[in-house]
């Protein structure tokens, strides 16, 4: 018999297909048939942005270590381009906010110092006696 040789194409869609293991499990739920797999593949390309969510977890953790990059080196820029005055500004109001909301707090007696009305309770929420 005669071997049936490949197209080069199937066995550059097949080494595609290893990069990206969740693309089987599409297949086997029957979301995805090969077919059109391949047909996406071979139009769209490899690098297509379509594909991620196809690749392998250490891809994704790449891309989440990326994403933390970038997050770290945005923070950098903000506090680089914080204005020190304004900051102590903003802190001093925080500040002052706080005071008169605890002000109001003991006026009204709801601080934590003044539940002298829970202080003639009992400890004891059932009262048992002996007989």
């Amino acid at each position: 018999m005669t071997e049936k040789k490949e197209h080069p194409s199937i066995g550059e869609f097949k080494e595609f297909v290893k990069k990206h293991p969740k693309l089987i499990t599409e297949v086997r739920k029957g979301e995805k048939k090969w077919q059109e797999l391949f047909e996406d593949w071979y139009l769209l390309g490899e690098n297509d942005v379509s594909w991620k969510k196809y690749r392998e977890e250490s891809d994704e953790s790449e891309s989440t270590a990326e994403k933390k990059s970038d997050f770290m080196s945005r923070m950098m820029t903000a506090v680089k381009s914080m204005d020190a005055n304004q900051m102590n500004q903003h802190l001093y109001n925080m500040n002052n906010t706080i005071s008169s909301i605890q002000n109001l707090f003991s006026t009204f007696g709801l601080t934590k110092g003044s539940s002298s009305s829970q202080s003639n309770t009992p400890n004891h929420p059932f009262s048992f006696r002996k007989d």
